[in-house]
């Protein structure tokens, strides 16, 4: 099986598992799927997030695909094969990663942020050593996929994906629990790191 179309596979496998599996998941148990779309006015922060998580996912995909096809063509220095050994390891843990933060979560699961919902805020599991696993699982992931087809529009989508976690993440996510849960998130973020343990705790913004 050549590289392209192992990340081909890994990458609708992955969909399948942290997006689909969780949708069915929440919505048997809620009566909800957990999205809740694009947010914010056009052009603003959140805004942009929704619109460059879009447009990585869809990179993404669109990397291997045309790599197999020949319009793409891996970048020479990153196609070995130890990078792409590595490539599966990291896809490997980043879906075991994802499924942990997601089981961690149980019903407050959510792609995206609706302003007017409260929801739990959660400590346990993977919570406990950063404040968004999911979203480094996801990035762990998406950088495995990337080394598997080293070509530009992986590269691009991984750069895309990074940007639009930040913004999620600073712009949509944080102002949104500290409003909701107030001094027990400050609490929060001044042990717990944002995405790796011990780096970007006691920052609220």
């Amino acid at each position: 099986m050549s590289p392209a179309v192992a990340a081909l596979f890994l990458y609708l496998a992955y969909l399948l598992v942290a997006f689909g599996l969780r949708a069915w998941i929440m919505r048997r148990r809620t009566g909800s799927t957990g999205y809740r779309g694009l947010s914010g006015t056009v052009g603003s922060a959140r805004w942009w997030g929704g619109i460059l998580f879009a447009a990585a996912l869809i990179a993404g995909l669109a990397a291997p695909a045309l790599q197999l096809t020949g319009l793409a063509s891996a970048i020479t220095l990153l196609n070995t094969a130890t990078l792409h050994v590595g490539g599966v390891v990291l896809v490997l843990l980043g879906t075991v990663a994802t499924l942990a933060a997601q089981h961690a979560m149980g019903v407050t699961w959510r792609v995206g942020v609706d302003a007017g919902e409260r929801t739990e805020l959660v400590r346990i599991g993977l919570f406990a050593l950063v404040r968004n696993p999911f979203f480094t699982a996801l990035l762990t992931t998406a950088t495995g996929l990337c080394m598997l087809t080293p070509n530009p529009v992986a590269l691009a989508a991984l750069a895309t994906l990074f940007v639009a976690v930040q913004l999620q993440v600073r712009a949509v996510e944080e102002p949104y629990l500290l409003a909701t849960h107030g001094d027990a998130y400050r609490r929060y973020t001044s042990t717990v790191g944002r995405f790796i343990p011990g780096i970007g705790t006691r920052d609220t913004r």
